[in-house]
């Protein structure tokens, strides 16, 4: 059955149909039920992402991956992500922060004391100010990365966007013999014990997301929740 003979909030009724496919699959019938304009992909280039941007770039290298820049990556993640982007020949575009509000993050170290807000300013903004042009959103969470993203589904509602997590039910280990099974690169941290890997003040090796922010309660950075 067609997305255009379902109502876009019938999420059981999306989550019936694309549950069974594998992850190809579900990249596959997202261009058929949906308009390449109104499908909007970020990735971090973190530890999962070749994954997610080999399939895009294997089914639509003409699709746009969003990159939300925050001043605060580590090198190894930017010299990550230009290497993926010349292997899989991926069209990325790269979003901040206001600088004035960048510069405040910084002079206030808000990641010390008001990591929530120095995330929204830093992730959640930028994002914000694109995400109105688009119905769909994909990203690469998987439901063993945090008790969260355990709860998701394939398809959830969010603030008036359909989210879209092709990989989330790939463990961890599928994951890594996937990125085996391609010959795709890891990220250069992960030898060095990082398992998840954002921002370099808040990432500490760890498994899981238990390195992020420090081993602090926080597991999101509000992009997801």
């Amino acid at each position: 059955m067609m997305i255009d003979s379902l109502k876009i909030t019938d999420l059981a009724k999306l989550n019936q149909i694309y549950d069974p496919l594998d992850v190809y699959q579900r990249v596959e019938q997202l261009y058929k039920d949906f308009d390449e304009k109104d499908i909007m992909i970020t990735s971090a280039f973190a530890a999962t992402s070749a994954f997610l941007l080999k399939v895009f770039s294997d089914i639509n290298k003409d699709q746009i991956i969003y990159f939300i820049d925050t001043g605060y990556h580590f090198k190894e993640t930017l010299v990550y992500k230009e290497y993926l982007t010349k292997l899989y020949d991926l069209k990325v575009l790269s979003i901040q922060a206001d600088p004035a509000e960048y510069q405040f993050t910084k002079d206030k170290q808000l990641w010390k004391n008001s990591p929530n807000r120095c995330c929204h300013i830093n992730k959640v903004k930028p994002l914000d100010h694109i995400k109105k042009d688009y119905k769909i959103w994909v990203s690469g969470l998987m439901k063993w990365q945090s008790d969260h993203r355990g709860s998701l589904n394939i398809f959830e509602e969010k603030e008036q966007i359909l989210k879209f997590y092709p990989l989330l039910d790939i463990d961890y280990a599928q994951r890594d013999q996937f990125i085996l099974d391609h010959h795709l690169p890891f990220h250069p941290l992960k030898s060095k014990g990082y398992s998840s890997i954002g921002c370099f003040h808040c990432t500490m090796p760890g498994e899981d997301r238990h390195g992020r922010w420090n081993n602090s309660p926080k597991t999101e950075c509000g992009l997801h929740l």
